[in-house]
């Protein structure tokens, strides 16, 4: 039973959240001594969620570290010579009947908790202070389940350690969705791991598959597991086609124009056009898009002295072997931009992207690499630029005033209040809410490429210094220098 200064705390705990449930209630009916009773009700309640939230983490670190507790002392008193296996269900059956969750979700519970506990203190911490959320602290779990331990804590301190992290002024980890923060860290581990990408990939490559599994309702689903620049050009090339679709009379969203452009083409030789019984727009014959895709190289990795990753636009890191075959093979879909060893830094996009509004164009989407709005993952082709200050209240079209939100968030801009913080050459714009609120944007995880040991430069230093890229007076980058 539990004990009596346990139970104390419980009450302590829920009387405050009577409390708080009480100030969310009175808040709807304003305060009248306020300058601006609706705005003090909405500052109330976004305050009451912010706690919430940091709350909810320290609670999810309690749950965690009891769980780990209990699972130790269950098994330290635990009877000789019971099978461990058996020890192990037990515990789990403990575990899920007090929380009311199944054994499969204990059990999930027991190895995060276990994880937390003795190989991820930074990420433990952060939890407790609420820092970050649970689903951040399941990210960080599930992407050093496979690394040793040197390589783990690598991974946690890049992203939580307090004196290396967000020194950058990006947005911190606990600040943007759990699932964007799955995508830095594993960019981040598929760049860092200390097994090569190539190796990694070939491995992957010999699992590749095609899996049918029947639903509810008269469907299916078909997925399939192959090489990243296969997927991807695949998901853009029917993603052209669906947006080729749409129209006035055309009642079909773009998840259905897409997945019935799909089925079209893999049960016909050949050929991209609707076939019959595909809604609303009929038989309408499609062109072959043509999809724009950007693959971003170290220069010594396109010339083979070293196995650095590439970086493909809407995945993330890919074996350099993929990266050289696609711009060997000159293939029409994908640009290809060459890395500076020194910082890591763009160099050139494209050979054929001289125009002074396609070069900009490209530069914010390898600045942002999607829309700049928080945890919006709306891909960067999707987007286009705008102007942070208007043209006509005197903005300039340099790219420190350009941002590239997508149409959702451009709306947002202009109907509701929200507004672009300054962007600079290498960061998009945050954004301030109609409360006052700032609210920081991703950066994209630019570092310094690999250099082969046949030309790293003498005397420690793992690189010179930088020059500035060449700028024109209205801030966009010369590319013709």
């Amino acid at each position: 039973m539990a004990s009596e200064m346990v139970v104390e705390a419980f009450e302590v705990i829920d009387a405050a959240i009577a409390l708080l449930r009480t100030e969310v209630n009175q808040s709807r009916y304003g305060n009248p001594s306020a300058a601006d009773p609706l705005a003090a009700v909405a500052d109330a309640c976004l305050d009451i969620l912010a706690g919430v939230a940091r709350t909810e983490a320290r609670v999810a670190a309690l749950k965690s570290a009891a769980v780990a507790t209990y699972a130790d002392s269950a098994r330290s008193a635990a009877p000789a010579g019971r099978p461990v296996q058996a020890q192990e269900m037990a515990i789990a059956a403990e575990v899920g009947c007090v929380l009311a969750i199944g054994d499969r979700a204990a059990g999930a519970l027991l190895a995060q908790s276990y994880a937390l506990s003795t190989s991820l203190p930074l990420t433990l911490a952060a939890l407790h202070a609420g820092n970050v959320s649970w689903h951040h602290a399941r990210v960080m779990v599930d992407e050093t389940a496979t690394l040793d331990c040197e390589a783990a804590g690598a991974l946690e301190s890049h992203f939580l350690h307090p004196d290396v992290c967000n020194a950058d002024g990006n947005c911190p980890a606990g600040e943007m969705p759990a699932y964007r923060f799955r995508r830095k860290v594993r960019i981040w581990r598929e760049r860092h791991h200390p097994d090569s990408i190539e190796k990694r990939h070939i491995k992957g490559a010999q699992d590749r598959c095609l899996e049918y599994a029947p639903e509810q309702d008269g469907m299916a689903r078909l997925s399939a597991y192959l090489p990243a620049d296969q997927a991807n050009a695949i998901w853009n090339r029917y993603t052209a086609i669906a947006r080729g679709l749409q129209g006035p009379h055309e009642d079909r969203t773009l998840t259905q124009l897409r997945v019935d452009a799909f089925a079209a083409a893999a049960l016909r030789h050949g050929g991209a056009k609707t076939g019959a019984g595909m809604g609303a727009s009929g038989n309408a014959e499609v062109p072959t898009p043509r999809t724009e895709v950007l693959v971003t190289v170290p220069v010594f990795s396109l010339l083979g002295l070293t196995e650095e990753p590439a970086m493909l636009d809407g995945y993330g890191p890919i074996p350099p072997s993929m990266a050289r075959k696609l711009v060997a093979n000159g293939a029409d879909s994908f640009h290809r931009v060459l890395v500076d060893p020194r910082d890591g830094a763009p160099l050139e996009i494209g050979r054929t992207s001289y125009r002074l509004t396609k070069p900009i164009r490209n530069w914010l989407r390898l600045r942002d690499g999607k829309c700049p709005f928080p945890g919006c993952s709306n891909h960067s082709l999707d987007n286009e630029a705008d102007h942070l200050l208007a043209w006509h209240h005197g903005g300039t079209t340099g790219i420190s005033n350009l941002g590239q939100p997508c149409p959702k968030h451009h709306r947002l801009k202009h109907v509701a209040g929200w507004k672009p913080t300054r962007a600079t050459k290498d960061g998009p714009p945050g954004w301030i809410s109609p409360s006052g609120r700032i609210y920081k944007s991703e950066h994209q995880d630019w570092e310094p490429a690999q250099w082969p040991p046949s030309v790293r430069p003498r005397g420690g230093q793992r690189q010179p210094p930088y020059p500035p890229m060449p700028t024109k007076p209205d801030g966009t980058v010369d590319h013709l220098h």
